[in-house]
């Protein structure tokens, strides 16, 4: 049995990291001592590290759920995991063409300027240029 300190290192994720999982209801309640220490198995920590890959793929919370049921149910189609990995690739594609476009952005702006005075400066101007804008939407964080 793992103490939430051992399960954290083994893992590599922070301790209210799992707490937070536990409330969210990807990760179950654990057992306890008497003194009230969470205690964790091998069942726990693979459910864990299933959920740190499923993240650093950059699958959300609720992905991660709809996997995890479906990795708990092993009789049902493989389809249902399939389509969700397929809708997280389009979405890396979306944020990929994303991060395409402000890397020809920053080219062009970088490419454009003169060397000269900050008064002519086109990385400024194309800064100031709001019309051009990016929505929140757009952002590539998004």
């Amino acid at each position: 049995m793992l103490t939430i300190g051992t399960l954290a290192k083994k893992t590599g994720t922070k301790v209210q990291t799992i707490r937070y999982y536990e409330q969210v209801g990807l990760m179950p309640e654990p057992g306890r001592t008497e003194g009230g220490q969470r205690r964790y198995g091998d069942t726990e920590l693979d459910r864990l590290a299933f959920i740190r890959h499923a993240r650093q793929l950059g699958f959300g919370l609720d992905a991660i759920r709809e996997l995890l049921d479906l990795s708990d149910h092993p009789d049902r189609p493989c389809e249902e995991a399939d389509a969700i990995a397929r809708r997280q690739l389009r979405q890396v594609e979306q944020r990929m063409a994303r991060l395409e476009a402000l890397k020809t952005e920053l080219e062009r702006m970088i490419h454009e300027c003169s060397g000269g005075r900050t008064a002519d400066c086109q990385v400024l101007t194309v800064l100031r240029d709001h019309s051009e804008c990016l929505t929140e939407h757009d952002e590539i964080g998004a």
